[in-house]
């Protein structure tokens, strides 16, 4: 991989987590502005599930992307809130796709997605409960054991409260963070959403 355009910055780990400095999302094509101009962006996110595929063009501009920059896997479909089983073929898939990225960490959405085996294809809160957060904090443990790296959970937006919440949002997630030994992805639009 060849070091980004900005990559003589000298950033301090943190954490124990490499600071990768300012990046952006890998969207919609077309991208062949980052490939011929090279912005001056230390690293890009990308959508694990976009390039969880066998070959074909995503992959091959995926590999056109980890030639200049370093990049970082956010997902949207893990589920890790889900009181259904967590899919360890979908889990393999994501392991493959990180070592294909040598991406630091993982991320993915603190929500739930699926019920009774159908995808709801919406990234739906939980319940701000002890129980919820003992829930999920095991699933985290359990993904980042498997994944072999360290997993951060994004704040989901709550357009939706449960009557069964004793705790505030934040509350809910230090205490997910805390117990799981686990990353936050701040995401301030969501925080926006959910004020």
């Amino acid at each position: 991989m060849a070091s980004s355009p900005l990559s003589s910055t000298t950033h301090a780990p943190r954490l124990g987590l490499p600071d990768l400095g300012c990046g952006v999302g890998f969207r919609l094509p077309p991208y062949s502005h980052i490939f011929d101009q090279r912005p001056a962006i230390d690293f890009f996110e990308i959508i694990s599930e976009n390039f969880m595929v066998e070959g074909g063009l995503p992959l091959h501009n995926l590999d056109r992307l980890l030639a200049l920059y370093p990049v970082v896997q956010h997902g949207v479909s893990l589920g890790i809130g889900a009181v259904t089983p967590l899919d360890f073929d979908y889990l393999k898939k994501l392991k493959a796709l990180t070592r294909r990225t040598n991406t630091p960490w993982v991320t993915d959405h603190l929500c739930w997605t699926r019920a009774d085996g159908a995808d709801l294809h919406d990234l739906l809160p939980l319940p701000y409960t002890e129980e919820a957060v003992h829930h999920v904090a095991d699933r985290i443990r359990i993904v980042q054991d498997y994944l072999e790296l360290p997993f951060g959970i994004e704040n989901a937006s709550s357009y939706l409260t449960y009557k069964d919440s004793v705790l505030s949002e934040w509350a809910f997630l230090s205490a997910i963070v805390e117990e799981a030994d686990c990353g936050i992805l701040l995401d301030v639009n969501n925080v926006y959403v959910s004020a």
